[in-house]
């Protein structure tokens, strides 16, 4: 008799509204995007930055300051796409106290929302042309890239 044996557990992709998926300490999540930040943060904050859809050079205005404006930006940003819960002051805090964790925190929320996204559209029916997926199309578009992938 074959048995299939499952090497990789399902992630749930059921994200609560509001609420970041992931803790900003919970690196251990994403090894790989963990490693390479320590290791090169600069660039890995560009390569996050693009793939919000953003000047990729942002980031290299975080070292003029006290308060990182890109870290801040990014944060924001991914924060009203999303409608997660927070305020400037929080990413303000979050972007000067703890930001290589921030930049880490915002690169796994890209890659779970586009990869719910991508299995979400592809369990609706492709025949259905309203106007909302269409938009919601649009909206993801630039994320599609990032499903199952390493930003890096």
């Amino acid at each position: 008799m074959y048995r299939q044996v499952v090497e990789v557990q399902p992630e749930s992709r059921v994200h609560v509204e509001g609420q970041w998926s992931t803790g900003l300490c919970e690196c251990h999540k994403d090894v790989g995007d963990c490693c390479f930040a320590l290791c090169c943060l600069p660039v890995f904050t560009c390569k996050v930055t693009r793939a919000v859809g953003a000047c990729a050079c942002l980031p290299l205005l975080d070292c003029i300051g006290c308060v990182p404006p890109a870290s801040l930006a990014m944060r924001a940003s991914v924060r009203q796409r999303y409608g997660i819960k927070g305020s400037v002051w929080s990413d303000c805090l979050y972007g000067c106290c703890c930001y290589p964790l921030s930049w880490l925190q915002i690169s796994r929320e890209l890659k779970r929302r586009a990869a719910s996204h991508a299995s979400s559209s592809s369990s609706s029916s492709s025949s259905s042309s309203s106007s909302s997926s269409s938009s919601a199309s649009a909206r993801y578009s630039a994320l599609r890239c990032l499903q199952g992938a390493h930003l890096v």
